[in-house]
């Protein structure tokens, strides 16, 4: 049996969605680099994560299910660094 747990407040999840959202779009207009880097993936990451843990209920599950989706990660990365140099070379036909 499951146990049971409060629902996190979606709307309120939603709203910061929404202010990171706004901030990632503003990130770029500085026109800084590190900035809109920073706004890119750092703000990316921290959507994710809280998507992840509160509309997938992630936060309520085992802690097996963070050690997969680490994995899975782990092993999303090993295959993008391990392609992209070939995928980025445009010499030939």
């Amino acid at each position: 049996m499951s146990e049971a747990h409060d629902h996190p407040n979606y709307v309120k999840i939603w709203y910061w969605l929404l202010i990171l959202l706004a901030i990632s779009v503003a990130g770029p207009m500085l026109e800084i680099p590190w900035i809109t880097v920073l706004t890119a993936f750092g703000i990316a990451l921290i959507k994710t994560f809280m998507v992840a843990a509160n509309f997938m209920h992630l936060k309520f599950e085992k802690k097996i299910i963070w050690y997969l989706l680490i994995i899975a990660i782990i092993f999303l990365g090993i295959f993008y660094f391990g392609v992209a140099a070939d995928i980025m070379n445009t010499s030939g036909q």
